[in-house]
């Protein structure tokens, strides 16, 4: 009888099957996860900008961010709660994701509060820098004539117009940062890709979903994923990350529901 053939070893391109196998299951998850939250909504941004290119030039068109869901105001009130709360499942599912036998899916992304003075003091930090440069890129964009103009906020004054704004931001500030940085850079890294492509692609990912605002908003945010991502490197902490995005947001929506009627915009 002719000997049985030795099994052969698995090499750096021939990966065992248990390892192609989870690989398979890592880029299958994160397809779902993406397209379920982010990645949906970056596909459905360029679907958007497209459009908008179609009608005619940017800088005469407006985006608004807040909008009123409902014209009567607890029924308003209930969407943007939904809203808020639903946006939220991915996280939820990423946090069930990466958590288990044992181990914090918190602790994995650093989205926890330890050390809680440096924590703040690094969000706060963040915040400033990226404020100040995402008012010069929205210039520039309008000026250049390739952003649309924003309107933060455009809720009808209620007594819980501000609370929700604020809700609002810690949405997008928790989705965001969790998912496009925490989440997709342990992912990335079990799949064996480089720290400087990981650091890329959650800027571009994080830049695609704001094409809908313009050019402008798309390059702006590359350049804020840029330096989140890589202060993620450095720390493996997505908490500050988490504070100086909702801080940035909760100016923006809040202040310009305040200040906007009283300067004569959007009011």
């Amino acid at each position: 009888m002719p000997a049985e053939p030795a099994p052969t070893a698995p090499t750096a391109d021939r990966p065992r099957p248990d390892d192609a196998a989870r690989r398979r299951r890592i880029t299958a998850e994160l397809l779902i996860v993406f397209g379920l939250s982010l990645g949906q909504s970056g596909v459905y941004a360029v679907v958007n900008l497209a459009e908008k290119l179609t009608r005619g030039p940017l800088a005469g068109q407006t985006t608004t961010l807040n909008p009123v869901l409902n014209d009567r105001q607890y029924f308003d009130l209930a969407y943007q709660l939904l809203d808020i709360l639903f946006a939220l499942v991915p996280v939820a599912l990423v946090l069930f994701l990466l958590g288990g036998h044992g181990v914090s899916a918190f602790r994995r992304l650093g989205f926890t509060f330890e050390k809680p003075l440096r924590t703040v003091g690094f969000g706060v930090g963040l915040a400033v820098i990226i404020g100040v440069g995402t008012l010069g890129v929205y210039a520039g964009g309008r000026a250049l004539g390739i952003t649309t103009a924003l309107v933060p906020a455009a809720l009808d004054s209620y007594w819980w117009t501000v609370p929700v704004l604020v809700l609002s931001a810690v949405r997008h500030a928790v989705l965001e940062e969790v998912i496009v940085v925490g989440y997709l850079f342990i992912r990335l890294r079990e799949l064996g890709w480089s720290t400087p492509a990981i650091v890329l692609t959650s800027a571009l990912v994080r830049g695609s979903y704001h094409l809908y605002q313009g050019f402008g908003p798309f390059i702006g945010n590359v350049l804020m994923g840029l330096l989140f991502a890589w202060f993620y490197t450095r720390t493996r902490r997505v908490m500050p990350l988490v504070i100086a995005h909702a801080l940035i947001d909760t100016a923006g929506f809040v202040g310009f529901a305040l200040l906007g009627p009283a300067i004569g915009i959007g009011g």
